[in-house]
């Protein structure tokens, strides 16, 4: 069977004195070796892309992380400098983006930055600079240059039983690498918590009643899915989810 294809969001950043549409290589690493599916960038230029006809195309989305914020002003907080950067040429894209792969029944994967989105897409609320409040776990992560440090599993989650990720890589506690100074404040309508950490934070949701697979993690499956079990689940659940739905559209 050919490859599935899926769109990809990316950030943009100057380098060389250019703007680049961009993803990290892990990202597209892990769609294509473990989901084995064909990843395609989607530049982020809004609403100057026809995002239906995108969605009559590929069979997946993957929302990537990232080290820029949603903007506040799309959930009715305060944009500081202390809580940038921003990235409002991706909001204008991947917001959109999520809501239409909802709505067309297309499976949706939305990591870090990613489950932030798809949280206020549904009219949820983001808390910032979470490692500040009283009792709150360290999500920051090891400030180190080593990204395999910084990366590294050593945060407690525990998955709801009967959740669809309970499926994936069964119910109760695991470690993960989650890392992150946003997270889930208000939940968006519609979603339901599938892990929180030790001190309470929303790390995944799903989308209740969805058409196909539609699950945010705010760790990172893909940094460890060739070496971790449990990340590799979480990949080749979307790459079946996206499967049976090219082999649903092809024969409809």
């Amino acid at each position: 069977m050919k490859q599935p294809l899926i769109a990809v969001s990316t950030d943009v950043r100057e380098l060389y004195n250019y703007l680049w549409h961009a993803a990290p290589q892990q990202y597209l690493e892990a769609a294509i070796a473990t989901a084995n599916v064909f990843p395609l960038l989607v530049p982020s230029f809004g609403g100057r892309l026809d995002l239906d006809q995108l969605l009559n195309v590929v069979d997946g989305v993957m929302i990537t992380g990232s080290g820029s914020g949603v903007h506040p002003s799309l959930y009715a907080g305060d944009a500081t400098e202390a809580n940038g950067p921003y990235d409002p040429a991706r909001d204008a894209t991947t917001l959109p983006l999520i809501e239409k792969a909802i709505l067309h029944g297309v499976p949706l994967l939305a990591i870090c930055r990613g489950i932030q989105e798809l949280n206020v897409v549904l009219g949820g609320t983001l808390a910032t600079e979470i490692q500040d409040r009283p009792g709150s776990v360290d999500h920051l992560g090891p400030q180190t240059e080593s990204r395999d440090e910084r990366f590294a599993i050593r945060q407690t989650v525990t998955i709801t039983s009967g959740s669809c990720l309970a499926g994936i890589v069964g119910a109760g506690e695991m470690k993960v690498n989650s890392l992150h100074r946003q997270a889930v404040d208000r939940l968006g309508s519609g979603l339901q918590v599938e892990a929180v950490a030790e001190d309470g934070t929303v790390e995944a949701v799903s989308v209740r009643n969805a058409r196909a697979f539609a699950v945010g993690v705010q760790w990172h499956p893909e940094y460890w899915v060739k070496s971790d079990e449990a990340s590799a689940r979480i990949f080749r659940a979307f790459g079946d989810a996206i499967r049976a739905h090219a082999a649903a559209r092809a024969a409809s």
